[in-house]
């Protein structure tokens, strides 16, 4: 008999100790966060995912909670060169090793390699996947190539004509003191 694990109320350790198997495809509308980032554009794309527990020795200690997460998806954002919709590709590949609680996290945290988060039995699965996912997010979404063409320029020609219309405000005091020169 296999034992159906949830994602919301996951029971990490046990699932770990059956070799538990996960995997969906959800609606990127799942995830409200990230769909904020999406900012309605294409709300029909998917959130690919597969997880799975396993229980490892490292560093000489047997028992150690993991669960591998693998994640793909395709965010749609407003390209920062063009200004138009780019669809960005993510993915996650990412194992995690799991400790009695908060506190060991966060002392283990900056001798330890692996990510450490705290062992629950109701591990939610679908935040944890939305938060790689938000962390994937280029800071600077932007297309290889922009269907449009994009007009860089370093100064606008219409500000430019008019300043050159303007007089300058110190050729009055020049032709005072060339005036003054001449007497």
């Amino acid at each position: 008999m296999t034992k159906e694990y949830s994602p919301n109320r996951l029971d990490v350790k046990a699932f770990a100790l059956a070799g538990g198997h996960l995997s969906h495809r959800d609606s990127l509308l799942k995830y409200e966060r990230l769909a904020q980032e999406a900012q309605g554009l294409h709300p029909d794309l998917m959130v690919d995912w597969e997880a799975h527990g396993e229980v490892r020795s490292t560093h000489g200690i047997g028992g150690q909670v993991w669960l591998c997460l693998k994640v793909r998806a395709t965010v749609p954002m407003v390209c920062q060169r063009c200004l138009t919709p780019v669809d960005v590709p993510l993915e996650v590949d990412r194992e995690f090793r799991f400790v009695a609680d908060e506190a060991t996290a966060e002392a283990l945290d900056d001798e330890s390699e692996e990510d450490l988060l705290a062992l629950s039995r109701e591990f939610d699965l679908h935040e944890l996947i939305e938060d790689e996912l938000l962390m994937a997010l280029p800071v600077v979404p932007r297309h290889d190539v922009c269907p449009t063409p994009v007009a860089l320029a370093s100064s606008d020609e219409d500000f430019e004509e008019a300043n050159a219309q303007k007089p300058n405000p110190f050729a009055a005091l020049a032709s005072l003191k060339n005036d003054k020169a001449g007497d």
